[in-house]
């Protein structure tokens, strides 16, 4: 492969004096200590990273229609701006899933569609600022391939990805046909300590998770393939060191997880910065930051040093909600360079005091101008009503009742798929249908639940309901397979004692969107017993059995009945790890997608009348309490819960409020 060499490009924003986007107290210009430190053969480097950026560009909430300060990539720039000021020498890097996320994103890719040249917004809100480099995440693929190609050719800096192959793998790594660029050199121009030029050669490689190829199947099989992400590292390392490399940087969207290597790890940004020649990693995917108190006591990681296997990293929240720096001391080693100190950050533009979110820094309006047609586009688009609903929908208690919000999703998957396969082999078998809770709180925060008024449905609010472009899929299993699918969903909770007293209900390990309830059928969860699996669908306790009483139509569930269960293209194709869930099971797959399909449900109605049906509760414990958190405005639905005894207990961490189950 040839040397890439790209030229110093020009930062429209980076010598500003601010621009009045920060702060008052941040006017100031701090030197970092390493800039003050530096000698004469010694130079100092910001790295600066953005991630899981997901079309934010505006500190708006398109779901709630109102401002947010806690989001926003023109919020994030104003301290890209200050951080520029700081230092002489920078680089910006993204991350990866900048594309799907928000109302802004479908209605780019639904509404006004991309022709030949036309720029997405959030290109153009990054093309402001003057990234370096950037890479792929998992949702880039969300729309296709060709969406995708049409979007990132507008960008004005390189992409990289060293794993993701066109239609199938070479037996050499470095045979394979990609579809961007491995990595690049960056050649770039430094001052040190005493203000002399040199020349710096800056290695940038990209990876996204492997996992691509089933939650994106439609779009992929056939048309791609991906490759484990340490071994595409193991393969090109060596020949940017090879090139020249003075520094080499992994762009990994791809989380911080565990430290021993397996094939085709998600999470793989531990053994990935293992990798010799690897000298920095800037990570994502996970919406976490890094360095953070989540990461302390993590396998392979320092958290108070910021260092991913011994090299200096970083994970920069989400939604633009910080800044991941990593600040490089270089020293000038003969004709080369060499790390000699480090320090990392993830520098946030918002922080929660007494309940309430306080902005850090204001817009920067370059960036806002840059989206600002698409945003007011957007804002047109998620206001129109399709219909009503004669009561609330939320999801404050989705995780330990049976949810309206979570139901209308099933109701709306029922009565497509059950239209669908009337003409088919499966139409006498019975539709089953399973949803999961999306906006759930957990690392989203204490305002991430769905809240929709009654009256008007408009199409932000069925976006609330349905975060994700997921097209809908029917799988063909039996009554077992079905109590295997809610033994896994069960997992969510953890395993409490007779007698317990404000015992932890939730399991924060276990992503909400796998908690899957099952319309159509009636069931009872045995707390008391463990787990039957661990979070990723690996069996565990094989002798437990915590779904009890699951029943059809009034009778217990036949093992051997065949049953069709309305679900979506990530669960059909294996997402999540569900026990003998996955594409051998398919037996239908849409054209549309679940919001789709439950803007059409609702149209069909006219009006919706949600409510919970309780087919599903705990089973009972004398004398067991649990605790729960959920968003403090669910003070005001907290009567509305059937099935459960629950009241509150006072505040919780975080800004959630905490509320106590008597099971």
């Amino acid at each position: 492969m040839k040397d890439q060499r790209i030229s110093d490009m020009l930062h429209p924003i980076s010598r500003r004096s601010l621009l009045g986007g920060l702060a008052a107290t941040s006017a100031l210009v701090m030197v970092h200590p390493f800039t003050a430190r530096a000698n004469a053969n010694q130079a100092h480097l910001r790295i600066m990273e953005t991630t899981d950026l997901h079309v934010h560009v505006f500190a708006y909430d398109y779901y709630g229609d109102k401002p947010n300060d806690t989001m926003g990539l023109a919020r994030t720039a104003s301290i890209i701006d200050q951080i520029r000021s700081e230092a002489q020498n920078s680089i910006l890097l993204d991350n990866g899933d900048f594309l799907q996320g928000n109302p802004m994103g479908d209605y780019i890719a639904y509404e006004r569609g991309m022709k030949e040249g036309d720029m997405h917004p959030i290109i153009s809100a990054m093309n402001v600022l003057g990234y370096d480099g950037g890479t792929l995440g998992n949702h880039e693929f969300n729309y296709g391939l060709d969406f995708l190609f049409k979007v990132i050719s507008g960008a004005n800096f390189p992409m990289v990805c060293a794993n993701l192959a066109k239609g199938s793998l070479a037996e050499n790594p470095r045979d394979d046909d990609l579809f961007l660029e491995p990595y690049m050199i960056l050649d770039r121009t430094i001052k040190d300590g005493a203000g002399q030029e040199h020349q710096i050669r800056i290695g940038l490689i990209g990876f996204v998770p492997p996992q691509i190829m089933t939650w994106d199947a439609r779009h992929l099989t056939g048309n791609a393939a991906t490759r484990d992400i340490v071994k595409a590292a193991e393969a090109w390392v060596p020949q940017m060191r090879e090139e020249g490399a003075d520094i080499v940087i992994a762009l990994s969207h791809s989380g911080i997880g565990q430290e021993q290597w397996a094939e085709n790890l998600e999470n793989a940004s531990v053994p990935l910065a293992a990798v010799p020649g690897i000298d920095a990693i800037v990570t994502g995917h996970s919406h976490l930051d890094f360095p953070g108190p989540r990461f302390d006591g993590v396998a392979g990681v320092d958290n108070a040093k910021g260092t991913i296997s011994g090299k200096p990293g970083v994970m920069g929240g989400f939604w633009g909600s910080h800044l991941g720096l990593i600040d490089l001391m270089l020293e000038r080693d003969g004709s080369s360079w060499k790390i000699v100190g480090h320090s990392s950050e993830a520098r946030p533009i918002y922080e929660r005091v007494d309940r309430k979110v306080n902005a850090l820094v204001a817009d920067t309006p370059e960036v806002l101008a840059a989206a600002q047609a698409d945003h007011e586009a957007t804002l047109a688009y998620v206001r129109t009503a399709v219909g009503k609903t004669s009561a609330p929908l939320h999801s404050y208690f989705a995780l330990v009742a049976d949810d309206p919000s979570v139901q209308i999703v099933s109701k709306a998957q029922t009565w497509y798929v059950t239209e669908m396969l009337k003409d088919t082999e499966w139409k006498d078998l019975p539709v089953l249908s399973a949803a999961a809770p999306f906006k759930a709180g957990g690392r989203g925060g204490a305002d991430y639940y769905t809240d929709v008024p009654a009256g008007d449905i408009a199409i932000k609010n069925v976006a609330d309901l349905y975060l994700y472009p997921n097209t809908v899929q029917a799988v063909v299993i039996n009554g077992a397979q079905v109590k295997e699918w809610l033994e896994m969903s069960a997992g969510i909770f953890n395993q409490i004692e007779p007698g317990a007293t404000d015992a932890e209900l939730i399991n924060g390990e276990f992503p909400s969107y796998n908690f899957d309830v099952i319309d159509g059928v009636t069931y009872e969860v045995d707390l008391t017993q463990p787990a039957r699996y661990t979070p990723k669908g690996e069996l565990q306790n094989p002798d437990s059995s915590r779904i009890q009483n699951l029943s059809f139509s009034g009778q217990p569930v036949d093992p051997e009945k065949k049953f069709v269960v309305a679900t979506n293209n990530y669960r059909g194709g294996g997402g999540g790890n569900f026990p003998d869930i996955g594409p051998d099971k398919v037996v239908f797959q849409a054209p549309d997608t679940n919001r789709d399909v439950i803007v059409r449900y609702i149209i069909d109605q006219g009006t919706i009348n949600p409510s919970a049906d309780g087919n599903w509760r705990f089973a009972a414990m004398d004398g067991a309490t649990v605790l729960f958190s959920t968003g403090p405005k669910a003070t005001a639905f907290v009567d509305d819960v059937k099935g459960v005894s629950i009241e509150t207990a006072g505040e919780g961490a975080d800004g959630f409020a905490l509320y106590r189950i008597t099971l």
